[in-house]
């Protein structure tokens, strides 16, 4: 019996021992709030905006951990849900992720929810709404104001093709889907010609676009849907001696696209704003972390069209 009762104070004294905030909570070592971001790759500027962005709110509340990881490439959406998982099992409080795909990320982001943990997305949607809230462009706004701009750029009429990133990923087929729907109601004397996927590689874009370029020689125009498609097709168009020639719409904003721009070689880019998309996020999930309730849960971040005009207004 003393036994028992030295066994019962043990357990007890043990329990009274653990601190309060302790208790449902997920806190890391040096007690911070631990955040995670992920994005589809760690190479394009886009997502590096998105990246300082975070780092920047998180060095200004000083209360949160942020861990960045991304794959190798825009190429395998199982990395990146590998990247949730691992997430998951590290306890983070809260995951800031950029899906690869919106069908294959969702199952990760519907496990984390119900692990307790905060979930906001960024840049690109998920087949799931179990999430606190979504940081994007309004990417179908956005592709349809490309479209009419690369239709002016054309005068209406001509052959045209489409560069885009990831096959499947919900941003990009946003933009190509709207960017489609918006020239067959509008423009009927423009015909795409194809659409094919880079994966965001700059070097692949070009290749796609020479090939586009050989099968139609009096191809009118280019829209391209990210930073690596649209810097390959301006380099494909540029070494083809066709610039001016050959119009180009793109998507977002670097220092290889304003170059593209200042040269006449793209004569608008759709620039999002992907600080902002991480800024405002990581509050966002600290925020849902602290108990509070998020509205509006879809936040549209801002589009600017970027042409030659406003090239060094655009940062």
């Amino acid at each position: 019996m003393k036994g028992k009762i030295l066994t019962l104070w043990a357990a007890a004294l043990l329990i009274s021992s653990v601190p309060l905030w302790a208790v449902g909570k997920t806190e890391s070592s040096s007690g911070k709030i631990k955040a995670t971001l992920i994005t589809m790759d760690s190479i394009d500027e886009h997502w590096l905006k998105v990246r300082a962005g975070a780092q920047a709110k998180a060095n200004e509340l000083g209360s949160v951990e942020l861990t960045f990881n991304a794959p190798p490439g825009k190429v395998d959406a199982a990395v990146q849900l590998q990247m949730v998982e691992d997430a998951i099992t590290k306890k983070s409080d809260i995951i800031l992720l950029a899906p690869l795909n919106s069908d294959a990320l969702s199952p990760g982001v519907e496990k984390a929810k119900k692990a307790g943990i905060k979930v906001i997305i960024i840049d690109s949607g998920v087949s799931t709404s179990d999430y606190d809230a979504f940081f994007s462009t309004d990417n179908g706004a956005a592709a349809r104001t490309a479209a009419d701009t690369l239709a002016n750029q054309i005068g209406g009429t001509g052959k045209i093709a489409i560069v885009n990133a990831q096959a499947g990923a919900g941003t990009t087929m946003t933009r190509e889907n709207d960017f489609k729907d918006q020239i067959a109601k509008k423009y009927p004397n423009i015909t795409v010609v194809g659409t094919q996927y880079s994966d965001g590689d700059k070097t692949k874009a070009l290749n796609i676009a020479l090939d586009f370029i050989t099968a139609n020689p009096d191809l009118a125009g280019f829209y391209a849907c990210n930073e690596g498609s649209t810097v390959g097709v301006g380099n494909a168009v540029n070494q083809k001696g066709l610039a001016g020639k050959v119009k180009v719409v793109g998507f977002d904003w670097s220092a290889d696209t304003k170059s593209l721009v200042e040269r006449g070689i793209l004569q608008a880019s759709m620039v999002q704003n992907p600080y902002e998309m991480g800024y405002q996020g990581l509050q966002a999930g600290v925020d849902a972390y602290n108990g509070s309730a998020l509205s509006p849960k879809n936040v549209d971040t801002g589009v600017t069209v970027a042409t030659k005009e406003n090239v060094n207004t655009i940062k």
